[in-house]
């Protein structure tokens, strides 16, 4: 599940939703209270953690022919696939225009809800590391700056 956070100099706050209905809510209230922060404090740069996930369908993409490349707080891209056969909130991440895999399926309804809706996702990479299991190799964090 999801794990949301909210990252201020002086405020971290972290909370799990009981049910995927809740991260919608969840996602509405803390654009809000980002807005809200950041004319608090127009000096810093202030960041609102939506989600950290391990990359989908790594071995399937372009993934491994990059992956020695890629290090962590690379910028990516979330873009939405509403007419992916196999998933209508499908959210594919690229790295520097090639696609690496997906969002996971059981966190992606709220990053794609926002996405639907314009707001201003941000995701990079947040971890970098050799494992056997391909799926905990390349883990990002999608946020709202």
């Amino acid at each position: 599940m999801a794990r949301f956070a909210l990252v201020h100099p002086i405020l971290c706050v972290h909370w799990r939703p009981a049910r995927p209905l809740r991260r919608r809510f969840l996602l509405q209230s803390a654009i809000a209270l980002l807005a809200l922060a950041a004319t608090a404090v127009p000096a810093q740069q202030v960041r609102l953690l939506v989600q950290s996930s391990p990359l989908a369908g790594f071995r399937y993409h372009d993934a491994p022919a990059v992956f020695a490349e890629i290090k962590p707080g690379d910028a990516l891209a979330l873009v939405r696939e509403p007419a992916n056969p196999h998933d209508p909130n499908a959210v594919r991440v690229e790295w520097q225009g090639r696609m690496l895999g997906y969002v996971p399926r059981a966190e992606n309804a709220a990053v794609a809800w926002a996405l639907d809706r314009g707001e201003p996702l941000r995701a990079r990479v947040s971890k970098v590391r050799e494992h056997p299991n391909p799926r905990m190799r390349v883990e990002f964090e999608v946020y709202i700056e």
